[in-house]
């Protein structure tokens, strides 16, 4: 990847989201492509780092827009990764994997050094970081081994968002670090930054799902990787509110692709103006179609309204961590309702033309499908049911891999 031309970075979070909202007819186009033929978001990508979007996600002290804690400006990325999303899905799920992945590593004991790097190349050259931590269906744990200088990687991770972009983009690999015994019992867990051209990497190229079509989640195997010293280590301790802020920008996701659905809607019905019915002459007089749109606009803006109010109460550490869980739970649950049901009924007012590839109308809901699949909403709700009546939350990775 190379250095960004536009140097014309957004210097506050305002900013970034004037210049987002601006980019959303862009991005959606380049989305399209992007779902149509499979393949990675890099247009989209560069644009985010064009606008300096990584700013977000990068403390203060090292050039970035982010302080106060873990989780501070926490509503501000919330609301930018849903106008990405609501331009693209694929775009929005890979800006998620960013905004995770930088917030756990720059809060770990990695050297100052390595950490100013890190954000310059962020910020400055539009690094994407991949969250390699699913080894679900693959062949057991990944394993490091030290090794003078630094510490060996090796096995298979399955699942690698934000992976498409190569080049010297980073694989932030979640492990077990063996001991002197090599006895995967007593391995301690660990993190290691591997950069995506390393020569022994396999990237298996193995994404071709119905929805998310351009996050190139594919298996990556590492055969015995070198990561030298400085760019490996332990994870930081677990954060007390980090359930509550990955359900929550999951939870972006979601609500962001439910906006995207509607707002091309809305502007098929403008440009077609197809009535529901034959009586009336057009969409603006019909009522059937005016109920059915305001029903959705509720629904859409009650759930972002819940989410936004989450992510300020997560920033500010308001309530307790298990209020917290059960209310980012909550708000991942109304967005996921939300989005599903909007991104499917759009077909019943825009009718049978709109289902034809080139509105591409349909991804959408594919989008919202496939990325609900992740974990159930019944299972959800019960988390915040136990919490209701016991005022206690669930062990979550009991029940879901974060």
């Amino acid at each position: 990847m190379t250095t960004l031309e536009n140097t014309d970075l957004a210097s506050s979070p305002a900013e970034i989201l004037a210049r987002l909202r601006a980019l959303r007819p862009e991005m959606s186009e380049n989305g399209v492509r992007s779902d149509t033929d499979g393949t990675d978001v890099a247009q989209n990508m560069r644009l985010l780092g064009e606008v300096g979007v990584n700013r977000l996600n990068v403390p203060v002290e090292f050039g970035g827009l982010w302080q106060g804690g873990m989780w501070g400006g926490l509503r501000d990325v919330s609301e930018a990764l849903v106008e990405i999303s609501a331009a693209d899905g694929s775009t929005g799920q890979c800006s998620g994997a960013n905004f995770l992945v930088a917030r756990q590593l720059f809060v770990t004991d990695l050297p100052d050094a390595t950490k100013q790097q890190l954000a310059g190349e962020m910020i400055q050259e539009g690094r994407r970081l991949v969250s390699s931590v699913s080894e679900s269906g693959g062949t057991g744990r990944v394993t490091g081994r030290v090794a003078p200088g630094g510490i060996v990687v090796s096995g298979t991770k399955t699942f690698n968002t934000n992976s498409g972009g190569g080049g010297r983009d980073l694989l932030v690999v979640r492990l077990a670090l063996l001991g002197p015994d090599e006895d995967l019992a007593t391995a301690t867990p660990h993190f290691a930054l591997v950069r995506l051209d390393d020569p022994k990497l396999r990237l298996a190229h193995d994404w071709d799902n119905m929805g998310q079509r351009g996050t190139d989640s594919q298996t990556i195997t590492y055969d015995d990787v070198f990561v030298p010293d400085g760019w490996h280590c332990a994870p930081p301790a677990v954060d007390p509110y980090f359930v509550g802020a990955v359900m929550l920008a999951n939870g972006t996701l979601l609500q962001g692709i439910g906006e995207g659905a509607f707002d091309a809607a809305i502007e098929y019905l403008r440009t077609v103006n197809r009535a529901t019915m034959p009586r009336y002459a057009s969409a603006q007089e019909d009522p059937l179609m005016h109920r059915q749109l305001g029903e959705m606009s509720g629904e859409l803006a009650a759930a972002r309204a819940l989410l936004l109010s989450v992510a300020a109460e997560i920033e500010a550490t308001a309530g307790t961590p298990e209020e917290a869980s059960a209310r980012g739970v909550q708000a991942n649950v109304m967005s996921t309702r939300a989005s599903l049901d909007v991104s499917t009924r759009i077909f019943d007012l825009t009718g049978a033309r709109s289902t034809a590839n080139r509105y591409r109308l349909d991804r959408f809901w594919r989008n919202a499908r496939t990325f609900a699949t992740h974990e159930a909403i019944d299972m959800k709700n019960a988390f915040v049911g136990d919490y209701e009546i016991t005022g206690k939350f669930p062990n979550i990775p009991e029940y879901i891999r974060l």
